[in-house]
């Protein structure tokens, strides 16, 4: 993970009559021909303005959906065309080949924004190939990486591009990387962290390298079950995996050596149906709880919560990445709809520093009304669990080769 100093901004570059390869993630949901949801195109907008303002052109790269390198129409950029004038309140214009827009048409040449067609038409895009970045560094004068969520790829326009031309981070990227580094590289102790979600299995490094960097983690969800079980709990027909007991110990074993409390659910909410509305029974958890074969854990229970508000008020900082129970559902949303209320007035009331990321995690905060209140809201999915798990992303380390 790279220092905020290592990469240079807009602020570092000279715009003025040049060209800009942005790289954006404008990767929408899009219904019925129009987009539903603008919020990516809506955070790229002050990168856009910053490079007009310095009197740049930009150009827009960008994919959308899995063409895998073959060209299809209904995956086609053009559906973005009004979100993204609607933004930015300029007119925006669509080369849909790489040769228009290396003619630099008339219509190209007067358009205030150039955006390049789905980049992940063409099988170079994904392959990394050299001779394809090279086509691309044609088009341009400077590089701006605004795509943190894509960063964790090393394709043509997130890495291959970056060594190829003066290159910088985008306001978006900025940002990203600047909360990452406040929450995890250089944070404001204590520092802790909530994992949730179902599977311990998808997050088997994220919770290695977190036991070595936090003081508190905080464990949800369905993986929570796992970990019990590891313990020697019976949790009946709770949602596990048995084939990581090991795995949960030796994470365990690691937190104890590295200082790091690991805070599980001391009482869950126990029903035996998974629908909205189902009966539930509040039921200790320890090593020695004995659920019936029928019955299962669905959400942390009030004295967990309890813990966890605790716990909350003991940090400076705190990372978020999945929920502490079946959120979408209701009564099974109550621990995760507490926690996020309780986190977001932390942050609101300055004694907590707050950074959360992944879809749930995201959409579980917008459920509770609480995420515009935490300090920074990643919208990157994969490239945010990547950057906590302590790996490289190519997209970011090309920026500070």
């Amino acid at each position: 993970m790279a220092s905020p100093k290592a990469w240079k901004t807009l602020d570092d570059m000279d715009l003025h009559g040049k060209r800009v390869l942005v790289r954006v993630d404008i990767n929408v949901p899009v219904e019925a021909g129009h987009v539903t949801d603008a919020t990516r195109i809506e955070r790229i907008a002050p990168t856009v303005a910053d490079i007009l303002a310095k009197g740049g052109r930009p150009v827009l790269i960008a994919h959308f959906g899995r063409p895998k390198g073959k060209v299809a129409l209904d995956l086609s950029l053009r559906v973005c065309l009004p979100a993204l004038e609607d933004a930015f309140g300029r007119k925006v214009v669509l080369a849909e080949t790489l040769e228009g827009a290396e003619a630099r048409t008339a219509e190209a040449e007067n358009a205030d924004i150039l955006l390049l067609e789905n980049i992940r038409f063409y099988p170079g895009e994904e392959a990394n190939d050299p001779d394809f970045a090279a086509r691309l560094a044609r088009l341009g004068d400077v590089y701006c990486n605004d795509a943190f969520s894509a960063a964790h790829r090393a394709h043509a326009s997130t890495e291959g591009l970056a060594k190829l031309l003066p290159s910088c981070a985008g306001r978006l990227m900025q940002a990203e990387l600047t909360a990452l580094e406040a929450a995890l590289s250089a944070p404001e102790r204590p520092v802790g962290a909530v994992v949730g979600g179902a599977k311990v299995s998808t997050k088997i490094d994220l919770l290695t390298n977190l036991v070595t960097k936090l003081d508190v983690l905080i464990i949800g969800g369905g993986m929570a079950n796992t970990f019990w079980a590891a313990l020697g709990a019976d949790m009946g027909s709770s949602l596990r995996e048995d084939d990581l007991l090991d795995t949960a110990r030796e994470i365990l074993d690691n937190a104890k050596a590295t200082g790091c409390k690991v805070i599980l659910p001391v009482d869950g909410r126990v029903s035996r149906e998974f629908k909205a509305g189902a009966a539930y029974d509040l039921v200790p958890l320890n090593a020695d709880t004995k659920l019936g074969t029928d019955q299962m854990v669905l959400d942390a229970g009030d004295a967990s919560v309890t813990d966890i508000l605790t716990a909350f008020e003991s940090l400076k900082t705190l990372i978020w990445n999945g929920p502490l129970g079946a959120f979408e559902i209701a009564p099974f949303d109550i621990a995760t709809m507490e926690a996020a209320k309780a986190a977001a007035e932390l942050t609101q009331s300055g004694a907590l520093i707050t950074v959360a990321g992944g879809g749930d995690t995201v959409a579980a905060l917008n459920l509770a009304e609480a995420a515009d209140q935490f300090t920074y809201i990643s919208t990157a999915g994969g490239a945010f669990l990547e950057w906590m798990e302590g790996k490289e992303l190519p997209g970011v380390a090309a920026l500070t080769a």
